[in-house]
């Protein structure tokens, strides 16, 4: 076990280099850039009366090549592409992941700053939905065929296929500020008065504040992992063990619970891990700039709209190696829960 973890945590070095390198030479040529985007701040600015400093550039007759070349030097886009190339690898290699260009801080603070709101809405989605899934998949497994199974699975498919921020848009019309019901907050996850609240109602105030943003990431992933829990059931169910088990006379609750749930369960448990990696850095992406929640996902969507792309590439290299690792992790999982499974 020893050799496959480190062959695999070798492999994370040339995925890692050949993400980031995507990455990085794409948004090198994509219209738009940082130093674009100063210049046509200081247009801005200039047009509408700056401050001295501004006022010295005649931007009616446009930049000269001296001025805009300041403002690339500003960005480090003075430098050739590869030599910009190779010393984001070389920064990359020791974590150092640059300063933010809007921010001013480092890229890692910020992430990291950002990290309490992605995770406390990871976790509910993440716990949420398999406090959900499993039981109902179960419990279809038990039912296949009946009207309860068709039906719930109807209703899981219709939600699987409503996107995650339409259901987000349609709840907040609904129930936050819309012309229908005003029970929810619109955006943010406290409360103005949050520091002058007693303990449970700072607790009651965050659940009231998430309620409808975790809502709309779970819904979505509730038909997969249900329908994954029902098959993997009704396989085990239909496996030559069980027939023989109950030629032998053992009750079927016996069958079920010492070996049928076992068994069918262990691939949902491996999965546990990127599952919660996915809810973390995928799903709410979308969500948190919907719901104004200052998280990683929020981070991320601003950071493309205003190229800042050190906070893209940052961002990237850590959710890229925080979900290589978890891969990893989810394999020795299985192989932990399950004797027979070895890793090669």
């Amino acid at each position: 076990m020893l050799s496959y973890i480190l062959k695999r945590l070798l492999l994370l070095i040339p995925t890692l280099l050949g993400i980031i390198t995507i990455t990085f030479f794409i948004i090198q040529v994509v219209p738009g850039g940082p130093v674009e985007q100063y210049i046509s701040s200081l247009k801005h600015a200039s047009s509408e009366g700056g401050s001295s400093n501004l006022s010295k550039m005649n931007f009616s007759k446009g930049m000269d090549s001296e001025q805009i070349q300041e403002i690339k030097a500003l960005y480090g886009f003075d430098k050739p592409i590869l030599e910009r190339y190779f010393y984001t690898l070389k920064k990359f290699a020791s974590f150092d992941l640059g300063d933010s260009y809007f921010h001013n801080k480092k890229v890692l603070e910020l992430i990291i700053s950002k990290l309490p709101v992605s995770i406390s809405l990871g976790l509910w989605s993440f716990f949420i939905c398999y406090l959900i899934s499993i039981p109902l998949g179960i419990y279809k497994a038990n039912n296949q065929g009946l009207v309860v199974d068709k039906a719930s699975t109807t209703i899981l498919l219709i939600l699987h296929a409503l996107p995650s921020f339409v259901l987000g848009i349609v709840l907040l019309v609904l129930f936050a500020g819309g012309n229908f019901w005003q029970i929810f907050p619109l955006r943010g996850l406290t409360s103005v008065n949050f520091d002058e609240m007693n303990f449970w109602q700072k607790i009651l105030d965050y659940l009231w504040h998430i309620a409808l943003p975790i809502f709309a990431m779970v819904v979505g992933e509730l038909a997969i992992l249900t329908q994954l829990t029902k098959n993997n059931f009704l396989d085990e169910i239909n496996k030559q063990y069980v027939n023989v088990l109950k030629a032998k006379g053992l009750s079927q609750n016996y069958i079920f619970y010492k070996h049928v749930l076992k068994n069918a369960l262990l691939p949902i448990i491996s999965t546990m891990p990127a599952a919660f990696i996915a809810s973390l850095f995928t799903g709410s992406l979308l969500i948190e700039n919907l719901f104004s929640l200052d998280g990683l996902g929020l981070l991320s969507y601003e950071a493309i709209i205003r190229r800042d792309y050190p906070v893209v590439l940052g961002s990237l290299y850590i959710f890229t190696l925080i979900g290589l690792v978890t891969k990893i992790i989810s394999d020795l999982t299985l192989s932990l829960l399950d004797p027979r499974i070895k890793l090669d």
